[in-house]
């Protein structure tokens, strides 16, 4: 079992914690400071980083970090080369942990877009999936987006799914415009919206929870998710 702990950076990102013991991984640092805050709070042992893709959202902390933590390992993409010192690939294993990590190709929101899957357990997926939506797809490449959304699609409606903003009530406010009413839709709508009055977060979510009210899940093909996703764009 690991710990995750969402911190808090910039106005909606989640740079999230992994713990087991007192050893730590970190995913898109987005900030340096709230790291170094949580890290001297709960006395832990940074082991690595992890970059799902180049934006500068997701990177901005790393330089700070590696300053005080010069050996860290920074596992990334291709694309995120400048700040990575371990690049690695779609298909690629890690062993993090006590686990087995699978890089995802996620692209579409960027080229070189991956995310991480600890086991079938955890899935760390930048900006590739929210809940309720998916990132912007900046390189117009719809069909590599609509791909990483099949993946996601096969894994196990167990395995909770960590994006990195939080986005949910908006995107959920594009959903209830485009999915039929269901009673699945207004618990999760109440849900969120009590869970953001109370400044809480609305993440992690799940793979069976998204295939229920994320319509870029339910696209059946590439032309219903572009036609989601330029209706979205334009919402």
């Amino acid at each position: 079992m690991l710990q995750i702990t969402p911190i808090p950076a910039l106005s909606d990102n989640y740079i999230w914690a992994i713990q087991q013991h007192n050893n730590l991984i970190i995913v898109d640092p987005a900030e340096s400071q709230p790291v170094f805050d949580f890290i001297a709070k709960n006395s832990l042992n940074l082991t690595a980083i992890l970059l799902t893709h180049n934006h500068h959202d997701h990177t901005d902390g790393v330089p700070n970090i590696a300053k005080s933590y010069p050996n860290i390992p920074v596992y990334g993409p291709k694309e995120a080369a400048k700040f990575a010192t371990v690049i690695v690939s779609p298909d690629q294993q890690l062993k993090l942990f006590d686990y087995e990590v699978n890089i995802l190709e996620s692209a579409g929101h960027t080229a070189g877009h991956i995310s991480y899957l600890f086991g079938y357990d955890y899935l760390f997926c930048g900006d590739s999936l929210f809940s309720g939506g998916c990132g912007r797809v900046f390189t117009g490449d719809y069909q590599a987006q609509f791909d990483a959304l099949q993946r996601f699609k096969q894994l196990p409606n167990s395995t909770q799914v960590y994006p990195a903003h939080e986005y949910t009530q908006s995107n959920l406010k594009f959903v209830e415009a485009v999915l039929p009413p269901s009673c699945i839709l207004a618990e999760y709508q109440e849900q969120v919206d009590l869970l953001r009055s109370q400044n809480k977060p609305t993440l992690p979510t799940t793979i069976g929870l998204e295939m229920q009210v994320n319509p870029f899940m339910q696209a059946v093909d590439l032309a219903e998710f572009i036609a989601l996703r330029q209706q979205k764009d334009n919402f």
